[in-house]
């Protein structure tokens, strides 16, 4: 099978950035790359939302949604969210709580990034149950639910040194609260863009319209904020990812509504897989209007070795258990591999972590990933949204 096995030694290149070593290269790659499993079950709760970042040559891992066990009557995102704080110093293998709460509010879908060693946390959302004001006052089929859930978006800055103590930046960026933002670091500036305000009624249930979010801020400190743009060409989303490359910022897909909405039947599923990038946050350009890999979010993009990783994620009818790679962004080419060595759709992650790592500096980098969430929204089994996962895999070389 020649096609395979040039892939497998490309997957091979990529990863070790080496030349071709001697022997069988097909061979070798087969047995030398791939996905392991570095712990199925950590001490932290299994979680979607999290945030891990590196800072100090440790793994910090904080805050996620862990859903509800169902309730009569049922709360539509009943959920448990988390403040908390772990810390790993063996590629996360080990876990040792250092904050059980930090004093910023338990949030999920947030964003975490790193500058000038420290760690910084913005925005995401909490739930709240509530009573159900929308309820009418006479019965209905099916039953108006008396409690809900309702979500508060934050739009505060923290920082760590060490993950242990924190300091609040601001109690208020300019920019609105909000949850699904996209965030990365370029020139010494802390970008954040996009996002949602308001929870998702195909999820949640009932009003507010949810709003989704274009403008892009920056910030030197996580202090003070400035508008870059407040509106980029590219359409309001959340759940996209950002990252730097090649002293660009990359947005890579997303969503504007997460299952599909009878009013917009162009819009199914209301996802992206558009590429854009800006130098500055204010001017942007399409690298492709599609790339190879299908609409979703939450899924997860990573630059290694001067290229893109892009996996995992949500889709309709089933999540994408594929891994795609680019150079520019904009041609895509789909690795042989399978993520989490997923053999079907249930066991593909969206709503994980993931960042990249060397376990030592002869090795070459390889990509983390952290929890995640498998729901894939089966309305024929009532326990089917309890899938998220608290386990730690790695993507590189087999051994060690």
């Amino acid at each position: 099978m020649p096609g395979r096995r040039s892939k497998l030694l490309v997957v091979f290149l990529i990863l070790t950035s080496l030349w071709l070593i001697p022997g069988s290269p097909s061979a070798g790659a087969s047995g030398l790359v791939g996905w392991k499993e570095v712990t199925p079950d950590a001490p932290w709760e299994a979680r979607a939302g999290l945030q891990v970042v590196r800072l100090n040559r440790s793994f910090f891992l904080m805050g996620g949604r862990t859903p509800n066990p169902p309730s009569f009557p049922p709360i539509p995102g009943d959920s448990v969210i988390h403040g908390d704080v772990w810390r790993s110093d063996d590629f996360g293998r080990t876990w040792r709580e250092i904050q059980a709460q930090a004093p910023w509010s338990a949030r999920a879908y947030f964003q975490a990034v790193t500058k000038g060693g420290r760690v910084f946390v913005l925005g995401g959302q909490d739930f709240s149950v509530v009573p159900n004001t929308g309820c009418p006052p006479f019965p209905t089929i099916p039953p108006c639910p008396p409690l809900v859930s309702e979500s508060q978006f934050f739009n505060d800055v923290w920082s760590s040194s060490d993950g242990a103590t924190w300091r609040q930046e601001t109690a208020g960026a300019g920019w609105a609260g909000r949850a699904g933002l996209s965030a990365t670091v370029l020139n010494g500036e802390i970008y954040v863009m996009g996002g949602s305000f308001n929870d998702d009624p195909a999820v949640i249930g009932g009003p507010p319209t949810r709003v989704y979010f274009n403008d892009v801020w920056k910030s030197s400190d996580g202090i003070t904020w400035e508008q870059v743009t407040d509106e980029a060409p590219w359409a309001p989303r959340a759940g996209a990812v950002a990252v730097t490359k090649g002293g660009y910022i990359y947005l890579l897909g997303g969503e504007d509504g997460f299952l599909c909405d009878p009013a917009r039947p162009d819009r199914c599923p209301p996802y992206f897989n558009d590429v854009w990038r800006s130098a500055d946050g204010e001017d942007w350009e399409q690298v492709t209007a599609a790339a190879g890999w299908s609409p979703r979010p939450g899924h997860q993009c990573v630059v290694m070795l001067k290229r893109f990783v892009c996996f995992g994620g949500f889709g309709l009818p089933t999540n994408p258990a594929d891994m795609w790679t680019s150079r520019t962004g904009a041609n895509w080419w789909q690795l042989p591999i399978a993520p989490w060595n997923a053999t079907s759709p249930d066991d593909v992650k969206y709503d994980f972590d993931a960042l990249v790592a060397r376990r030592a500096p002869w090795l070459p980098p390889e990509i983390f990933t952290f929890g995640g969430d498998r729901e894939t929204f089966d309305f024929q089994d009532p326990t089917n949204y309890l899938r998220v996962d608290d386990d730690v895999w790695r993507f590189g070389l087999m051994f060690g």
